[in-house]
């Protein structure tokens, strides 16, 4: 800033004496010349960065909670079920099971010889049918297996060994031989397959027994009441012996008024039965 010389000064001051008589010593360039003696002093710099957040408005005081509607207060002040009441209840489905199990008749069971043989046919179904009606194979079913086999030894040892074996021995007639209608003979409607050693000589004696009374019809307390007692019962001694190991081709050792099943393949015996 560029300093106002002294004599300009003093001649300003008198010419506005002169002409307005003020005093010259108060006149305003002498506030020039001490406000241009001294450096003017900078404004201060406004702070940098992000201006202040201003403050939050008071949080406004949150109204009262609503009062419980009468359902909801009458549920709060119920009593609470205590905790051995609960165990009873978490057992009560259990005790329903049980009850309903106790009040129903259960269909009854097969067991024994029957019982293993409805498990076992399925490996005949598919030739001779599900119901025993027949198919490549002949029919079981409405008394046709009893006609061919009226003595169980007889079909007994056929399952056993099989066409193939009949037909190497030489052995034509499975069957009754006065059978009605013609005796069967060994490869007329295929080979039939020999069990012996596929299936347990227990096992073997139960689908006989239930190829004859389930699907043949043979009437346990009637005229084949002795044979069903002997074999196919759930008391039969020879199927419990067979369980316990025994082999078919030996039972007649061990029980008297039954015809020998034998190792090997034999000509069918004419009916031996009584009525």
């Amino acid at each position: 800033m560029t300093e106002i010389p002294e004599h300009l000064l003093q001649r300003s001051r008198e010419r506005r004496a002169a002409l307005g008589g003020g005093d010259a010593s108060t006149s305003a360039p002498a506030e020039t010349t001490a406000s241009a003696a001294t450096p003017a002093v900078p404004a201060a710099a406004a702070p940098s960065g992000p201006a202040p957040r201003a403050a939050a408005p008071e949080a406004a005081t949150p109204p009262p909670p609503k009062p419980d509607s009468f359902v909801v207060s009458k549920y709060r002040s119920r009593k609470k079920i205590p905790g051995w009441a609960m165990a009873g209840l978490a057992l009560l489905p259990i005790w329903m099971f049980m009850y309903v199990r106790s009040v129903t008749a259960q269909a009854e069971e097969a067991s024994g010889p029957l019982a293993i043989g409805a498990e076992q046919y399925s490996t005949c179904a598919g030739c001779h049918g599900g119901n025993g009606q027949g198919g490549v194979g002949y029919q079981f079913s409405e008394g046709e297996v009893l006609k061919t086999f009226p003595n169980i030894e007889d079909q007994l040892r056929y399952v056993m060994y099989g066409t193939g074996a009949y037909n190497i021995a030489g052995v034509s007639n499975y069957g009754n031989p006065d059978r009605e209608g013609g005796p069967h003979l060994a490869g007329e409607r295929g080979v039939m397959p020999g069990f012996s050693g596929a299936i347990t000589d227990y096992e073997l004696l139960g689908a006989v027994c239930y190829e004859r009374y389930t699907l043949g019809g043979a009437d346990s307390e009637g005229d084949y009441a002795e044979e069903f007692e002997k074999w196919c019962s759930e008391e039969s001694e020879i199927f419990l012996e067979l369980e316990g190991g025994a082999a078919l081709a030996s039972i007649h050792e061990s029980h008297e008024g039954i015809i020998e099943i034998g190792d090997g393949p034999a000509d069918g015996s004419p009916a031996m039965m009584e009525g």
